[in-house]
């Protein structure tokens, strides 16, 4: 074979699979639109109405009428909010349990019992504490994405050969020299791992706690269209969700990569 039939052959390969995956969920679609008496709109008809939504995504008529960009750039900020209040707290705790023992015997029963709580259980306390569903919200995130950065850099920081502890120990390095020559490089690909699985869940929670308390995002404008018995502007609400929630894990994904061990040793 030819470069050339090599290189096609490997792209057909790469690309049936997930074709054939896509095709096959638009025939149950199809399928399941044609028995719904017109309640349930095709794939063909959202994908019209698809283009109409993304056509001007940024027209704004009034706070309740507002184009699904402006939606899910508030449901990003929002996130942003969150999730970085959740990482300074977070990732700093979850150096001091790893590190020292006495930290981790303080802290370990109060994540032991707060950890498993649902996210949203949390959010009649921001609206009780803060007053407005806007920091209500982000304080939901908050609370559902510093769990897994605190356990996640603790666990690195515990997987960190004593050798390495032991020697710095011998240099008599200060415990900032032992932080930014032992700990952080062997806890980094511990951390971006809690990183990413926290920017997930918090994707996640700020569609159900949009939906509980409005305003503008994209689980408001869902629950919105759900509100106007707006089919297809749901399933476009679901597809847009899922596909920001994969951009942000491919971005993330590509980060813990670029500071992998066999990344830097190159």
């Amino acid at each position: 074979m030819t470069p050339a039939q090599i290189k096609t052959k490997a792209i057909i390969q790469a690309l049936f699979p997930p074709l054939l995956g896509f095709g096959l969920l638009a025939l149950v679609w199809q399928i399941i639109a044609s028995q719904s008496s017109g309640t349930f709109p095709t794939p063909y008809a959202t994908l019209q109405e698809a283009i109409n939504v993304f056509g001007d995504p940024f027209y704004r008529k009034s706070i309740n009428d507002q184009g699904i960009g402006w939606n899910v750039l508030s449901s990003l900020r929002r996130v942003g909010l969150g999730f970085g209040l959740a990482a300074l707290v977070g990732i700093p705790l979850g150096f001091a349990i790893g590190r020292f023992q006495f930290m981790g015997r303080m802290f370990n029963p109060i994540i032991g019992l707060l950890r498993p709580v649902s996210p949203l259980a949390w959010l009649p306390i921001g609206l009780l504490v803060f007053k407005g569903a806007n920091p209500a919200a982000i304080w939901t995130i908050f609370i559902c994405s510093i769990w897994p950065m605190v356990i996640n850099t603790a666990i690195g920081v515990q997987r960190i050969p004593s050798d390495y502890l032991n020697v710095a120990k011998v240099l008599d390095l200060s415990e900032w020299k032992i932080f930014k020559t032992v700990l952080l490089p062997s806890t980094l690909p511990y951390m971006l791992t809690g990183v990413r699985l926290a920017v997930g869940t918090a994707w996640l929670v700020i569609v159900a706690a949009e939906m509980l308390t409005g305003g503008v995002g994209i689980g408001f404008w869902l629950w919105d269209e759900w509100n106007n018995l707006n089919v297809r502007h749901i399933i476009i609400a679901i597809v847009t969700i899922g596909v920001v929630g994969l951009l942000l894990e491919f971005l993330l994904i590509k980060l813990a990569s670029a500071f992998t061990y066999e990344e830097t040793a190159a």
